[in-house]
């Protein structure tokens, strides 16, 4: 059994990928995904924002957007193209998306809202090019959130009530890339407030 996961054949991005876990990063990424739905088992990624944060500042040049041309499956479930024939953000199909994304987050930390989902997705999208799972650590902003302000209940809140407690102006939350932003924003207040190196 070993040896054949010794001997699997990976893609090239997949290996320098691996290679990159090693050592670690001072480098946290925002991440924000759209997909069609809650179901990781059934739906699908269908855009991408992410920001770089290093010593304590978001780095706007260090960012990554890109629309995955999912047309099979909104064919199949009767959804529109429109927004992706309007949208001004780089296009791609998934395999080469996902490629692009893996060789942008190299060994960062993640930072999500319900991470786990957003990691769960990539993981699916990743399982599609005979590839293994994300190894990046990852921070959710929620709990991150919950921590600060000693929450113990099951509440939830969004990014925008994050953002507003956090006395952050309000932004467009529409876009991934935007989405991602904000967040890196909260994540920035929240690591000040928690004491994190």
């Amino acid at each position: 059994m070993l040896d054949w996961l010794k001997n699997k054949k990976h893609p090239e991005f997949w290996k320098a990928y691996l290679q990159k876990q090693e050592a670690k990063s001072n480098r946290f990424v925002t991440l924000s995904i759209q997909t069609t739905g809650l179901n990781s088992q059934k739906d699908v990624i269908l855009t991408v924002g992410a920001v770089g944060i290093l010593d304590n500042k978001l780095i706007i040049s260090d960012s990554f957007e890109v629309i995955l041309l999912q047309y099979i499956y909104n064919h199949d479930h009767g959804f529109s193209n429109e927004f992706i024939i309007e949208s001004k953000a780089p296009k791609s199909t998934e395999a080469e998306g996902i490629q692009k994304l893996i060789e942008y987050l190299g060994n960062t930390t993640i930072i999500g809202y319900r991470v786990d989902f957003d990691i769960e997705m990539i993981n699916k999208s990743l399982e599609k090019l005979e590839c293994g799972r994300l190894r990046n650590e990852a921070l959710d902003l929620e709990i991150m959130f919950k921590k600060w302000k000693e929450f113990s209940d099951d509440k939830k809140f969004s990014i925008a009530e994050i953002a507003q407690a956090l006395k952050l102006p309000e932004y467009d939350l529409e876009s991934t890339i935007e989405e991602a932003y904000t967040m890196g924003l909260c994540f920035l207040k929240l690591k000040k407030h928690l004491g994190i190196e």
